[in-house]
């Protein structure tokens, strides 16, 4: 099968040493810019409305172009590769990602700021499925599980520093530093990939390109996000635009499915989807983007609103996520061609699980020894989930097809993290609207608690002025509390599916059953 794989596929040059390491940092470098950026602004959205001039509503499209033109983008990154060359579109992606970023910087106007954010969506969207794909190129298969927990660790650490990172820089700084700091890691991973990179003097056939399979695509993917993004604030389908949008989405979805199907050269091929792991591995990473930045987005405001923690010492304790996650990735690749993979990401659901059930029991007063021990296994959890899957998913993918599988499978994390966070906001403002009517219908003259005469009778006597305020702080903070319980548990919920894919996925060889024909270190551009 790697016979035929390796000649079905593109030609391949060899990469060791010094030059493997030098085009790994640039990968990484560019993984991490595109990561960052998707989630580095959000705190900086209140300096950024009063420079522009900009309302809360119009503000928000500094986020919402961002992610829409990086979600459309990201698709016909395979094709681009084949048709010019992967060098090409790595170094031009990097470039325009690094200038655009520079503009955001020095905008003067909201107009100028959304149109950069759009250029900087579309460059930025191929950085991490090329990286990937020449990551998994560049490595043989007994070392891709160490390869890919390299790469993860940008992947998933970008969107957990994002916020931390944008708060100290704006706090000290200025909101602007947000995007300049891009520019000498943008110079940097363009020297390093545009002087140690190999360039492949063929490419493989790349066909004629289907605009109307991206064009329907396109239209799904962007009704689908200002949907997601604007619902919480409409009151979702309570209002005729995001119904509009929704309706958008659904026909910009069935449009995709049937154009694939009765396509001749369909925008995204067709034997993609005849690959069972890719396929379970689409699935899996939908669940794990939709908990990475969820859990990350409910979590900070808990730990404020609630906990009374400042702001730098919420950040704080949010850190050792980000170091539960980078160790086990480690931890993961090492073992990933030693035991069954399926193992280590189950072991991963399995923390995944156990932590958001220890958040169902958090309280605003409860030791920050358990919140800590809650946020290291959930993160943890996280890292041998994503690095076990990325090997899995590409080991039985003719490689002709793998630049294509990577943007599909970035795709799905994308499409994870802005359903998941939309959904799982939506619920705990729901379920504290649902609280907060079932706690206010317990103040009644019949309330014993409230009978009991002495300080309480007096302090929360809800005839009074100071009585009816006090009981109205403490029915909204229980409530608050509740609802962010009931978050917890709906997120634990919904990664049990998840878990059953694991069933779908073929086992990869241990290195010792590897064939010779897949110890290739290559590079396929």
């Amino acid at each position: 099968m790697a016979a035929e794989q390796a000649a079905s596929g593109p030609e391949v040059m060899r990469v060791e040493g010094l030059q493997r390491i030098v085009i790994t940092i640039g990968c990484m470098i560019g993984t991490l810019m595109q990561a960052l950026d998707a989630t580095i602004a959000n705190v900086s959205l209140p300096y950024m409305q009063g420079s522009l001039s900009a309302s809360y509503d119009e503000i928000t499209w500094v986020l919402t172009s961002y992610v829409i033109a990086a979600a459309i983008m990201t698709a016909p990154v395979g094709w681009l590769a084949a048709r010019f060359g992967r060098k090409n579109i790595f170094l031009v992606s990097l470039i325009g990602f690094t200038i655009s970023s520079m503009m955001c910087g020095v905008a003067t106007s909201l107009g100028e700021m959304v149109a950069d954010r759009l250029l900087q969506g579309v460059f930025g969207a191929a950085l991490v499925p090329l990286s990937q794909s020449t990551m998994l190129d560049i490595y043989p298969v007994e070392k891709r599980g160490s390869a890919m927990a390299i790469w993860g660790i940008g992947v998933m650490i970008g969107p957990i520093l994002g916020p931390t990172l944008g708060g100290y820089l704006t706090y000290f700084y200025n909101w602007r530093y947000v995007f300049f700091v891009n520019l000498p890691f943008g110079i940097a991973a363009t020297l390093a990939l545009a002087f140690f990179m190999p360039k492949r003097a063929k490419r493989p056939a790349s066909g004629n390109f289907d605009w109307i399979g991206f064009a329907v695509l396109s239209l799904f993917l962007a009704g689908l996000q200002i949907m997601l993004d604007r619902g919480q604030e409409k009151d979702w389908f309570s209002s005729p635009e995001i119904i509009a949008y929704a309706v958008v989405a659904v026909i910009g979805l069935y449009l995709f499915i049937v154009h694939m199907f009765t396509a001749k050269n369909p925008f995204i091929p067709r034997a993609i989807f005849r690959d069972r792991n890719l396929n379970a591995s689409l699935i899996t990473m939908f669940a794990v983007g939709s908990v990475l930045l969820s859990s990350a987005t409910l979590m900070p405001p808990f730990l404020e609103r609630l906990g009374n923690y400042p702001v730098e010492a919420a950040g704080l304790v949010m850190a050792p996520r980000g170091l539960g996650t980078m160790a086990a990735m480690m931890i993961a690749g090492r073992l990933s061609n030693r035991i069954d993979p399926r193992w280590l990401m189950f072991l991963g659901f399995m923390m995944l699980l156990i932590s958001f059930d220890m958040m169902t029991n958090w309280l605003p007063s409860s030791p920050q020894s358990y919140i800590l021990e809650t946020i290291i296994v959930q993160g943890a959890g996280l890292g041998f989930v994503f690095t076990p899957l990325q090997v899995v998913a590409f080991y039985t993918l003719d490689p002709a097809l793998r630049t294509q599988g990577t943007s599909i499978l970035s795709l799905m994390r994308n499409v994870g993290m802005a359903v998941g966070i939309a959904i799982t906001e939506a619920f705990q403002v729901q379920m504290a609207q649902v609280s907060h009517a079932s706690l206010s219908n317990l103040i009644t003259p019949f309330n014993r608690a409230l009978q009991t005469g002495g300080a309480v009778q007096r302090y929360l006597d809800p005839t009074t002025p100071h009585g009816a305020a006090m009981l109205s702080a403490m029915i909204n903070q229980q409530s608050q509390i509740i609802s962010y319980l009931d978050a917890f548990k709906f997120m634990m919920f919904i990664s049990v599916p998840a878990v059953f894919c694991l069933l779908l996925m073929r086992r990869p060889p241990r290195y010792n059953a590897v064939p010779a024909e897949k110890h290739e270190m290559a590079v396929m551009e």
